[in-house]
């Protein structure tokens, strides 16, 4: 890498490239220095990647920026071409909606403003163009509120520059920047709150009371910048290195900035609510999704005393690096550990990953991202980080029974591989107390999954021996791995079939084919003892010769699908295959997923038996007490799911290269045309004009052009048509799997909760996702256990009283919510067909409200 290069990248670090040395002011002087001298031989090279680590490092941007106006003293050409190319970027991410980009280019803008670069009056300009955008976006007469998404986005990028700008902007332009802040309170008047509902990682049973109440995340924000206000907009979290070179940088020639546009409204519905309106909105929200939901899970003597507008610039700068260098995690740790800020900031740390990690309806990374870097922390910061980590946990633990069920889902998967890294060392002893709770207790059934996660990541002894701390938890363990063959040992009970298996086994020990197998099964199995021994003998010994490995499986199914697609051509016989993979992997509930997943992707099994077999009563039994039917109903939703997207992909390909193809063929037949219009007649007769070999060439080719053009119209065609297949045989599914829930749900229901209220509104949440107050739990100084112990797992201040019945009403509909909101794309797409078949006026309304919450549809229309 070149010098240059390497110091824009690390400027600001204690580094080699610096000489160790940490100071910002040498920084600066030196990287100026290197990259004045070479402006003139790689300047457009300096400016792309100058623009590329500002972009990619934001939380350096004051050094960058400051840097910016050093060049502009020696290189004002220079540094016009910079504010051009960011306008450029900006204006591209502006109509391509990248929410990311947007945010960060508008705060080097201000820096640059801060180094005499920008004029501060162009700054106001881009302000009040996305104010004025916004505004006319949430204006139900005029514009379109169901985009409020986009509008409420535009002013946090405003309000998120005021730190790294405030100051400079009332001292430059105090009547101009007054006035962007009138019109913000101005669109504060006519905007809607935005509720949280459905997005909570912390259930609360009395949400709709409790958001009357509770600001959202931008009303939050303007509190925080109008105290940053009130201050005088002195703050300790944003490096000000453009202080240092005041004196030189006010000699520099401010440039003016070029315009900007907002993206036209898109067309509103008919009304500011319904079904139309619900579309625009979901579709609104995935697009400029807000960036973080705030787990104050600590209590708020951990802050050190932070003002709110520093938690909100650390919570940028942990975001940025996360966001950026998420290739990278052992360098997303050192930066992560590392920042700008003279304050500790561990907690807060800690939380803002966990608050991604638990982000709803999906985190922006997958979640093995956060494990990693998390455990990058933790040997990082041997001294501080670990000890927080677990603090985190605990505190998150005791609040298990209000967590959204997708959230503890991904607490589990989580625990189970960060403790895998770590010799799976916990102080389980602290959690023994939970084996006096009942089965269906949330802090037990965590428990419980944690351990069997933790199986499958090593092996059954060492976890066992992972938790002899507290012997009495290894009730907890899952039976020892192992399959449960039918037809092995002496006392099998019908021999008939123990035969049976053994000519099987020695059939396919033999190389026989599946047609040869198929002859045996139809000419002497079936017919002296029926198609169920059949399958049951077919099954258990194929699944038998399939469990040494899942190559094993894998070679097995791809030789003699075949035969079991023969015994199971329709949903029953496909749910008694289910039943018997169950049966035989019934030790492992890692292999029974594994299974049918693997069958279902060889069209073995349907997606409409798996949902039948889950809603079976020996499942509906075990939902509120193990994650086993529920991973298996995951897998075939979301393979179902993913065949859709990848359909869309493919037919996005095919489009491009379809358009290609016609652009050749036109270009093609226009040469060949302009060829044959050389044509003269002579005689009557045409007398080629062009060199004879030409014309056949551009014959051939407008030939072959055009069959390529026709090659791919009909790929597309048919990728269009296996499309509209996949989509109807996703809403077959999703009618059917709502149809389940609402059958299994009706009667329990109706008994556990006659008032269709959870609860009474006393006993509601105590602590959830909250913008601007401190968590109700105050962790211990010396090992981080909670000081208010609910120890039970019950909602907070309540003992445990909840009976089985009520927990499985709870757990269920918590399931539906989440499924619902992975989902909620997809459903709106024929939402109308879900209204009429399933939402009906006789559906129980606490099911309607799950419904409706995972879609994030106004309960108001319940």
């Amino acid at each position: 890498m070149s010098s240059w290069k390497s110091l824009l990248l690390r400027i600001g670090e204690k580094c080699p490239e610096y000489g160790g040395n940490a100071d910002f002011k040498d920084h600066i002087e030196s990287c100026f220095g290197i990259v004045r001298r070479e402006l003139d031989q790689s300047a457009d090279d300096i400016l792309l990647f100058l623009l590329e680590c500002s972009e990619q490092l934001p939380h350096k941007i004051p050094l960058y920026g400051t840097l910016v106006g050093l060049l502009n003293l020696e290189n004002e050409e220079f540094v016009k071409k910079v504010l051009e190319k960011i306008q450029t970027n900006l204006q591209d991410a502006l109509d391509s909606g990248n929410c990311n980009r947007i945010r960060i280019l508008m705060r080097f803008l201000t820096v640059l403003m801060c180094s005499k670069v920008l004029q501060p009056s162009s700054l106001v300009i881009v302000f009040e163009t996305l104010l004025s955008s916004a505004a006319l976006t949430v204006d139900e007469d005029k514009g379109n509120p169901s985009w409020q998404a986009r509008a409420d986005f535009y002013i946090t990028c405003i309000l998120s520059c005021l730190p790294w700008g405030g100051t400079e902007l009332v001292e430059q332009v105090p009547e101009e920047i007054d006035r962007v802040m009138v019109g913000i309170e101005s669109y504060f008047s006519i905007r809607r709150r935005v509720s949280n509902a459905g997005l909570s990682v912390f259930e609360d049973t009395n949400e709709n009371n409790k958001l009357l109440d509770e600001k959202d995340f931008l009303e939050d924000l303007w509190v925080r910048i109008q105290d940053l206000s009130s201050a005088g907009w002195k703050l300790e979290s944003v490096p000000r290195p453009h202080l240092c070179f005041e004196p030189q940088l006010v000699a520099g020639k401010s440039h003016d900035f070029g315009p900007i546009t907002c993206p036209e409204q898109p067309n509103p519905s008919a009304a500011t609510f319904g079904i139309s309106y619900g579309r625009q909105r979901n579709e609104a929200e995935l697009k400029y999704p807000q960036r973080i939901q705030r787990l104050n899970i600590f209590s708020a003597s951990k802050a050190e005393d932070l003002r709110p507008i520093d938690r909100f610039v650390a919570e940028e700068y942990l975001l940025d690096v996360l966001l950026f260098l998420n290739g990278c995690r052992k360098e997303c740790a050192a930066y992560m550990a590392g920042l700008p800020v003279p304050f500790r900031y561990e907690y807060l740390m800690a939380e803002t990953i966990f608050s991604q990690l638990l982000l709803l309806p999906e985190p922006p990374f997958k979640p093995i991202y956060y494990t990693l870097v998390i455990i990058d922390l933790c040997k990082a910061l041997p001294g501080a980080f670990p000890a927080v980590i677990a603090g985190a946990v605990r505190a998150l633990f005791e609040r298990i029974a209000d967590l959204d069920m997708e959230c503890r889902t991904r607490l589990i998967l989580w625990f189970s591989h960060h403790l895998s890294n770590f010799q799976f060392i916990w102080p389980w002893e602290e959690w023994a107390h939970v084996l006096d709770l009942p089965k269906w207790a949330p802090q037990r059934v965590f428990v419980q999954e944690v351990l069997e996660r933790e199986i499958r990541l090593s092996y059954w002894e060492k976890i066992k021996q992972s938790i002899e701390n507290a012997p009495a938890l290894e009730e907890l363990l899952p039976p020892k791995g192992g399959p449960n063959f039918k037809y092995s040992g002496e006392d099998v009970r019908d021999r008939t079939e123990k035969a049976l298996s053994l000519e099987l086994n020695n059939l396919v020990k033999g190389r026989q084919t599946f047609r040869e197998i198929i002859t045996w099964v139809e000419d002497s199995v079936i017919p002296v003892h029926g198609s169920d021994v059949a399958l049951r003998v077919v099954i258990q010994t194929l699944l038998d010769i399939g469990s040494k490995s899942f190559t094993h499986l894998i070679t097995v199914l791809e030789r003699y699908g075949q035969v079991i697609g023969k015994l199971c051509p329709d949903q029953d016989r496909q749910i008694m295959l289910i039943a018997e993979v169950s049966s035989y992997w019934k030790n492992s509930s890692q292999m029974t997923a594994i299974t049918i997943d693997r069958m279902m992707g060889y069209r073995l099994l349907s997606n409409l038996a798996i949902v039948r077999w889950v809603f079976s009563s020996s499942n509906v039994d075990q939902f509120h007490i193990s994650d086993r039917p529920w991973e298996i109903l995951r897998n075939a939703v979301s393979k179902t799911y993913n065949r859709i997207t990848d359909l869309r992909k493919e037919i996005s390909s095919i489009q491009r290269s379809f358009l290609l193809a016609e652009e050749a063929a036109s270009k093609a037949r226009a040469e060949l045309e302009t060829a044959e219009s050389n044509l003269t007649l002579m005689d009557g007769e045409p007398v080629i004009g062009e060199n004879p070999v030409r014309m056949k060439r551009l014959k051939s080719n407008a030939e072959r052009a055009k069959d390529e053009e026709i090659s791919v119209r009909d790929s597309l065609d048919a990728k269009e048509a296996l499309l509209a297949r996949a989509i109807e045989e996703n809403e077959a599914l999703f009618l059917s799997l709502y149809k389940s829930f609402s059958n299994v749900l009706a009667e329990p229901l109706c008994e556990a909760f006659k008032d269709g209220n959870v609860m009474p509104g006393d006993q509601a949440d105590e602590m959830a996702i909250d913008l601007e107050s401190s968590s109700a739990m105050e962790l211990d100084k010396e090992n981080g256990r909670p000081k208010k112990s609910h120890s039970n797992g019950r909602r907070a201040g309540n003992g445990y009283n909840l009976d089985e019945r009520e927990q499985w009403c709870l757990s269920t509909l918590g399931y539906v919510k989440a499924i619902t909101r992975q989902y909620a794309s997809e459903i709106w797409s024929f939402i109308e067909k879900l209204d009429a078949d399933v939402l009906t006026e006789d559906v129980h309304p606490l099911f309607r409200r799950a419904v409706y919450s995972g879609l994030r549809r106004p309960l108001d229309e319940l």
